[in-house]
């Protein structure tokens, strides 16, 4: 494990951001040897403010950073914007909305016209439920375990009981079923069902691909008994998945569409909820009745149409899947090096997870992929998975270093993991004897 001495400005900040920020977070990070503090950054690299250690970003943070860091094209409509417009007003009219809703809607089927916009995921995924709610007028939403929509207040019902735990009782109205089971989606929407509420490919659970007729099947289950299909893009939409939008893969078209994290460019952040056209009227009592102070801002409006206009492009859509040609070619030939580690790859274009043995081992292989300077990251809902989600703009001329460096990784992974091991029985064994050693409630 290589270590560098952390200067005085970098030891100021990670004291800064343990005092203020989070302590737990910083504490996390310290234990496992990445006290890494972001600093220069550029195309696939991110640097450490001490100019020491670089990572090649293989996690991109969900997908923000579709387009890498700091994209020149980017970077030159976010100052163009800034010179004519600021965020506006979410009171008035808006010529930048407009706009921006005017290229979504050319470029995604012909029902789905309409997009309010947001800040964050959780945001535009409240938005949905809300919508489908008042638009069935029904009250039930069915989302699947390990599923993941954000930690607002609708968005967090949805998402598994881990996230909402903490914070209290669950809110009404929301059932998960397995994801991928159509038997259990069948027994579940009834006349109740507002929505189903589904990530095409659900990343934090593991890059979980599901099979056409599964999500075709949930799609006519939907149509059947009035409830409305909302697929959640925030990480698979914008050429991720080799199509422009994941659901183009599988036949399908949502009643409402989530989208995020990429729209963004990694530079300003917006999010889109786009309805169905006849959906729109909901807001015809009352347009007023939903409003988001900085949906929609003007500036990032401009940055989320060029990062349209360079995700839909074809050459860029080609990019995208010829590079998910070699990384598959690359690490399937890498599984017969690694066998009882690395199990296999789920792949949607760029969509990837690396399955492993066991929930220890994605935990390990972000460890060793960090000292390979690869910033590999765990899937949250299903730790065997290491998600993989590079850059949809890498050069092809990369692929090669980033598996020779994912290969050394595995390996370092292999010796590791048994000591791991070992130490996982013994901390879970002291944790049972001290709470055997615990006194009994009511005893004295």
């Amino acid at each position: 494990m290589k270590v560098h001495r952390v200067s005085p400005e970098k030891g100021r900040a990670l004291e800064e951001f343990s005092a203020h920020v989070s302590s737990a977070k910083a504490g996390f990070f310290h234990r496992y040897g990445m006290d890494f503090v972001m600093g220069g950054r550029e195309g696939p690299w991110l640097q450490d403010m001490d100019g020491v250690k670089k990572l090649y970003n293989l996690h991109c943070n969900g997908g923000v950073f579709n387009l890498g860091h700091r994209d020149p094209r980017i970077l030159s409509a976010l100052a163009l914007a800034m010179r004519e417009m600021d965020i506006g007003n979410h009171h008035l009219m808006s010529r930048a909305r407009a706009e921006l809703a005017s290229r979504l809607a050319g470029l995604l089927p012909e029902e789905l016209s309409y997009t309010v916009f947001g800040v964050s995921g959780g945001e535009a995924i409240d938005l949905a439920i809300k919508v489908a709610r008042a638009a069935t007028r029904r009250s039930t939403v069915v989302s699947a375990f390990g599923g993941y929509h954000g930690h607002t207040g609708l968005a967090l019902a949805a998402g598994d009981e881990k996230y909402r735990l903490p914070f209290g009782p669950p809110a009404p109205g929301f059932q998960q079923v397995r994801f991928g089971d159509i038997a259990e989606m069948d027994r579940a929407i009834s006349g109740e069902t507002a929505a189903v509420l589904l990530e095409t490919v659900p990343a934090t659970l593991g890059m979980v691909v599901p099979s056409v007729q599964y999500l075709q099947g949930v799609r006519r289950l939907c149509e059947e008994r009035g409830a409305l299909l909302i697929l959640d893009e925030v990480q698979a939409g914008l050429g991720r998945s080799g199509k422009l939008w994941a659901f183009e893969h599988f036949g399908v078209v949502p009643d409402i569409l989530v989208l995020g994290k990429g729209l963004s460019g990694g530079l300003y952040p917006i999010t889109a909820t786009v309805l169905r056209r006849d959906l729109e009227a909901v807001f015809h009592p009352d347009p007023f009745i939903h409003i988001s102070t900085f949906g929609g801002a003007e500036i990032g409006c401009r940055v989320a149409d060029r990062v349209l206009e360079i995700s839909s492009d074809p050459g860029f859509l080609s990019h995208v899947n010829e590079l998910a040609r070699q990384f598959r070619e690359g690490i399937d030939e890498m599984a017969s090096r690694h066998r009882g580690l690395l199990k296999g790859l789920r792949q949607l274009g760029l969509l990837m997870g690396l399955e492993l043995r066991d929930e220890l081992s994605g935990p390990v292989l972000t460890r060793t992929a960090y000292d390979e300077d690869l910033l590999v990251i765990y899937a949250g809902n299903d730790s065997s998975v290491c998600q993989l989600l590079p850059p949809l703009t890498m050069p092809l001329q990369d692929v090669p270093w980033v598996l020779e460096r994912l290969d050394r990784a595995l390996r370092a992974a292999r010796r590791l993991l048994p000591v791991v091991r070992v130490q996982h029985r013994v901390k879970k064994a002291v944790r049972g004897v001290a709470r055997r050693a615990l006194p009994r409630r009511g005893s004295k």
